[in-house]
């Protein structure tokens, strides 16, 4: 149906016109992306010496092979197997696995594979349709669609460490989707599932894509990920625009600290929780991605200054990052 002939209508049908017309046109778009981003969807089988492994969905990322799913699915294991959309069984190797942010890469040599590429997950907003296409127990596609019910929340890893610059969705995810894509109404896979809170309806999560980015831009270099600490825990909030303006700023959002880690450069340099954190070395942090990029293993053991807001005054302070340690997954 058309909006012309949905406007020829008397009030009544008219708007049970207009709400067909805007579910026809929802169902369009998740139809839409699931054809574009469907087929690179694929089942990671893992496997490792003594017979453990594990098994989840993945995403095909590039042409080249490379294949991008949860770090609790590989379990350590440093070779595996994918099943494609189309029944294909191709062996993959671990290239690297990073459960602090529980993602893990993979490479298949069989460079025929239909991708999709990360998108910018930054450009996300609350409310934006999100659809969760995973490859639960080896049904191919599986597709449930919701919104980003929320941005920059933190969950906890294997490890006992936070991941951050979470997001939240109510997209449904079943066992076996951890690994799978979230992806954005435009075609963009904006996170990599993850998990979801048992006992609650509707609550899930997704790694955010710009942070598997530099996940994997690490691994691909290093085969892990070599990190700067300053010792904290913060969340993204909206910066408030007296701050901006005192600071020079144009960014409209910076990096609240939660928590502080004892004996840390951040602790030694007086940083406690409730501290905004708004640049580092006068580049804009405007949020924990920004934060975690600039954190990066060039700043291990060199000074940085760090401009927050604290108790409400403008400080400048100074910090040298050291290097976080991997941290082992707790073992059950």
């Amino acid at each position: 149906m058309v909006l012309a002939e949905v406007l020829d209508k008397d009030d009544a049908d008219r708007q049970t016109a207009l709400d067909a017309v805007l579910l026809d046109a929802y169902s369009r778009t998740v139809t839409s992306v699931v054809e574009r981003v469907g087929a690179a969807v694929v089942k990671i089988e893992a496997t490792a010496p003594g017979g453990r492994g594990g098994s989840g969905s993945g995403v095909v990322i590039a042409p080249d092979g490379l294949v991008i799913t949860n770090s609790h699915v590989v379990r350590g294991a440093r070779e595996g197997r994918l099943i494609t959309a189309d029944g294909r069984d191709i062996a993959v190797r671990v290239l690297g696995d990073d459960p602090d942010t529980d993602i893990a890469l993979l490479r298949t040599v069989d460079g025929t594979l239909p991708f999709a590429p990360l998108g910018d997950s930054k450009l996300l907003k609350r409310g934006q349709i999100a659809i969760a296409i995973g490859n639960p127990l080896g049904f191919e596609s599986t597709v449930t669609a919701g919104v980003v019910s929320a941005l920059g929340r933190t969950l906890r890893a294997t490890t006992g460490r936070l991941i951050e610059d979470v997001i939240q969705t109510d997209a449904a995810l079943n066992p076996g989707n951890s690994g799978g894509a979230l992806v954005s109404s435009n075609g963009e896979v904006i996170g990599i599932t993850t998990a979801m809170i048992q006992g609650a309806h509707g609550i899930c999560f997704a790694v955010a894509s710009n942070t598997a980015k530099l996940v994997v831009s690490a691994i691909i270099r290093h085969g892990r990920v070599r990190r700067a600490a300053i010792g904290v825990v913060g969340q993204t909030v909206p910066l408030p625009k007296r701050v901006s303006l005192a600071a020079g700023l144009s960014s409209r959002s910076g990096v609240l600290v939660s928590n502080v880690e004892k004996d840390s450069p951040a602790e030694q340099a007086g940083i406690t929780p409730q501290t905004l954190l708004i640049a580092v070395d006068d580049i804009p942090v405007t949020g924990v991605d920004d934060l975690v990029r600039e954190l990066g293993e060039h700043r291990i053991g060199k000074s940085l200054t760090l401009q927050l807001v604290q108790a409400g005054k403008l400080r400048k302070v100074d910090v040298i990052p050291r290097e976080r340690q991997p941290a082992q997954p707790q073992r059950g």
